[in-house]
């Protein structure tokens, strides 16, 4: 099992960039693949990103490639997410997650909120 808390979000101005840290206990955090899932008010959860967990292989929604970048730091237990060139509809409660199995994200973070001003 593996507890997540991230960190980094605020409020941003259009255009803007911010990083968001999940940092992750126990000794096995190499072992999970790992994503960033925002939720905006009255929204579903929606997936922006993930990163597997054997060769750091790195997937998009199609709404944020080329404006943000996720990676890891196995040795520091630690993923990001480099956010740039924001935008009002970025705005959302971002929660990092990791699981086991190919898309199956079980352990959740409590959020970060990230908002966008125009």
């Amino acid at each position: 099992q593996v507890q997540l808390g991230e960190s980094g979000g605020g409020l941003v101005q259009a255009g803007g960039s911010l990083r968001l840290t999940c940092a992750a206990s126990g000794r096995t955090f190499r072992n999970y693949n790992m994503g960033w899932f925002p939720q905006a008010p009255g929204k579903e959860r929606q997936f922006v990103a993930s990163i597997s967990r054997t060769y750091g292989n790195t997937y998009y929604a199609d709404s944020v490639k080329g404006r943000f970048t996720i990676s890891r730091d196995n040795a520091k237990n630690t993923m990001y997410l480099q956010m740039n060139s924001l935008k009002p509809e970025d705005t959302a409660v971002y929660y990092c997650a990791g699981g086991l199995a190919t898309n199956e994200f079980r352990y959740w973070g409590q959020g970060t909120q990230v908002t966008v001003s125009s």
